[in-house]
């Protein structure tokens, strides 16, 4: 029996108007979109970055660097199907995704099972294995403000034999 991995990723970006605002591979209506190299997706940033230091793999910022004109305005599902190929070229599967998102806008929770499918379509994993959560600032600090957002994810990777 092998023995599973597990990794955490973080994200943060700025939150700014007349920016599309897209989290997790979808686009929300809002007046503010995060700021960002590529389309500034915080919770895919994160949910890569947990994939990928489970498998032990570069971050992110090394495989796809924001100083790359090829990475500008990039759609951060493209960087998660990499990580994905990455993942299973290293003889590994995603388990199970665990994310935290910290916002005051936009609201997540009328699209957290969208959100959920998503990330289960991107990762080729069953919705139940995939949860998202959404947590307001409480009016303190930048997300309090409504002037940014972060996530946090955990991934769980298993052999792909498993």
């Amino acid at each position: 029996m092998s023995v599973p991995r597990i990794g955490l990723g973080i994200d943060v970006h700025r939150l700014g108007p007349g920016r599309r605002c897209v989290l997790g591979g979808l686009e929300f209506d809002c007046p503010v979109g995060p700021l960002g190299h590529s389309d500034g997706d915080a919770l895919l940033h994160a949910v890569c970055d947990a994939v990928l230091g489970a498998a032990g793999l570069d971050d992110l910022g090394s495989l796809f660097p924001d100083r790359d004109p090829a990475n500008a305005d990039r759609d951060s599902t493209e960087f998660c199907a990499d990580a994905l190929r990455r993942v299973r070229a290293a003889g590994l599967r995603v388990a199970s995704l665990d994310v935290v998102v910290e916002c005051d806008l936009p609201k997540l929770a009328p699209r957290r099972p969208e959100l959920r499918a998503r990330l289960a379509e991107l990762f080729g994993l069953a919705a139940s294995h995939v949860n998202v959560k959404g947590k307001t600032g409480e009016r303190v600090g930048p997300i309090g403000r409504g002037e940014a957002v972060r996530a946090t994810a955990v991934a769980l990777l298993v052999d792909a034999a498993d």
